[in-house]
């Protein structure tokens, strides 16, 4: 397993892969590594001769500074981790190396970002693209692998390759989920113990929605209320929001009679945690 600091070692190193034939799987990550992320790895791994790798948490993405200062690091757990997995190459940047002094150019998608985690975390998804777009010019991957969990990130990292004429495949893997349903995330180290007894009430909340949609109701506000109630009785969460939305455009939706997503963000006292479901595909 490789591990390369420089971006220009970096882009070096998988161009001489490229011309060699080889085709590139790639892995976006900000470390602390799950099982969430090894999913990825281990789908990559089989469908991709090289497997690259980065860990990087980037600070432009952090509408709060306390998010980024608490955000969980343990870097020799990651490679120990990646290295197991048969991870061949890892990038792990300096922040000055991706942003130098006097950086000043970033990615917006227009549209996707407008409602939801760009609402309640504003500049996120400028940060999100920005340091996407620059993975993907310095890792050059034939296709690059995202978790379910973060939904609407997955749609604008489409997006984004769709408009800016980008030759790499997204591939947007199925949510990993604890025993008891709460999506795995790095996040889930902040939760009290009471907290995390009380996470898993956030799927079953999903779960609720998707089955009172089988069962014929149609009506947004009812399921949003219904999905609401069950989070604010079974935990101490603050509801930054739950939605029934277009699959496609994250638009929220009337009626539920047709293909939708059900998105929600809550705040517990040092973590907060989205999840998501894609639900009424009748």
């Amino acid at each position: 397993m490789e591990i390369i600091r420089d971006p220009r070692q970096m882009q070096e190193r998988v161009t001489e892969l490229r011309r060699q034939g080889a085709r590139i799987g790639f892995v976006p990550t900000m470390g602390y590594l799950h099982e969430g992320h090894l999913t990825l790895f281990r789908t990559a791994r089989r469908e991709n001769p090289i497997l690259a790798v980065s860990i990087f948490v980037n600070p432009t993405q952090f509408d709060r500074q306390e998010d980024l200062e608490t955000y969980p690091v343990n870097l020799e757990g990651d490679l120990a981790k990646a290295e197991a997995e048969g991870v061949d190459l890892v990038f792990i940047p300096e922040q000055k190396s991706i942003y130098p002094q006097g950086y000043g150019t970033f990615v917006e998608v227009e549209g996707l970002t407008r409602r939801w985690e760009g609402e309640y975390r504003p500049g996120h998804f400028r940060g999100v693209a920005t340091v996407v777009a620059k993975l993907f010019v310095i890792v050059k991957p034939h296709r690059a692998y995202f978790g379910q969990k973060d939904y609407q990130q997955a749609r604008i990292v489409g997006r984004l390759t769709r408009d800016l004429d980008m030759d790499i495949e997204v591939v947007v893997l199925p949510t990993v989920r604890e025993p008891d349903g709460l999506a795995l995330s790095s996040r889930n180290v902040n939760l009290t113990p009471e907290e995390r007894r009380q996470a898993p009430r956030l799927y079953q909340a999903l779960c609720w929605g998707a089955d009172q949609v089988k069962a014929g109701e149609e009506d947004t506000g009812a399921l949003v209320e219904g999905m609401r109630r069950m989070i604010q009785e079974g935990t101490s969460a603050t509801i930054d929001y739950v939605a029934l939305c277009d699959p496609d455009t994250l638009e929220p939706l009337e009626k539920v009679n047709g293909p939708a997503v059900a998105l929600l963000a809550v705040r517990f006292s040092r973590a907060r945690l989205i999840d998501n479901l894609v639900i009424g595909n009748h």
